[in-house]
């Protein structure tokens, strides 16, 4: 079985941590920090352009030689409000110390020097209703194609109703083919109200040379190194997940499952 579904390594500092070397894909990492009022993580970007995003909580942040204040305003993801985030370019350093229980992304990709540091949210970023019936969910996108604030990384949260189904119809992204279709590598962090509970997702190509189904508990992360990769929330239990994607093109091109495709044909 292919190691897709990453448990969270300890409770307190750095929790996750994805790199291209340990996902055996080229493009993505992403770190998790789970910080106490007080607690400090700070890191050099190297050759790699980084987004941190507060999920929760509140952090005074250092980023490429500037003071940028104490970020973020969401005590629970729950609450839905836009995230506050900031992109930082390769060859830049960062520091974060929390100023409450904080839990920070570290979201990152090769970078080319491209763009300068800024931050991406709260402002502009603004919440859109994706799906209809239970294929309904809330989008906040942070940094999606349409905003030219990355050289690689496309970056997303993702609210997704108990009962209802997610990063769906089943699609996939994993041939360098555009306009027809992009190859982005992705990783999915989840989140479940209650915590307690548990969703699925499923990862698996045309051919059933990959195939699994996987349930996921609160602070989960699956990769996505190719393949359609649904997911579902259970009746009674919320789910959030935050995307990030990259690949040789800054494009999300994606073509659907042939046993799905009638539904986007249907719903558009």
């Amino acid at each position: 079985m292919p190691d897709l579904l990453r448990k969270p390594f300890g409770t307190r500092g750095e929790v996750h941590r994805i790199t291209p070397e340990s996902a055996g894909w080229r493009y993505v990492g992403f770190s998790l920090y789970h910080l106490r009022a007080g607690d400090r993580a700070a890191e050099v970007t190297g050759d790699r352009e980084v987004i941190l995003v507060l999920v929760e909580g509140k952090a005074r942040i250092t980023g490429a030689g500037e003071e940028w204040g104490v970020m973020g305003d969401r005590m629970s993801v729950f609450e839905k409000t836009p995230p506050h985030a900031l992109y930082l370019p390769n060859g830049t350093e960062w520091e974060a110390v929390a100023e409450t229980d904080c839990v920070l992304a570290v979201c990152s990709a090769p970078g080319k020097g491209g763009h300068k540091v800024r931050r991406l949210g709260p402002d502009g970023i603004e919440m859109a209703t994706r799906g209809k019936g239970t294929n309904t969910r809330h989008i906040n996108n942070i940094a999606m194609e349409d905003a030219d604030v990355a050289d690689s990384l496309l970056v997303t949260e993702v609210f997704t109703p108990a009962g209802h189904w997610s990063s769906y119809p089943s699609h996939r992204h994993d041939e360098d083919d555009f306009p027809r279709i992009t190859y982005l590598e992705e990783t999915y962090y989840h989140r479940l109200n209650p915590a307690t509970g548990f969703g699925i997702q499923r990862v698996y190509t045309d051919d059933g040379g990959l195939d699994e189904t996987m349930a996921v508990s609160d602070g989960d992360v699956v990769l996505v190194p190719r393949g359609h990769h649904p997911c579902g929330a259970p009746y009674g239990f919320e789910m959030y997940y935050l995307n990030v994607m990259a690949g040789p093109l800054r494009k999300w091109r994606f073509v659907p499952a042939p046993e799905v495709a009638w539904i986007l044909d249907r719903d558009g």
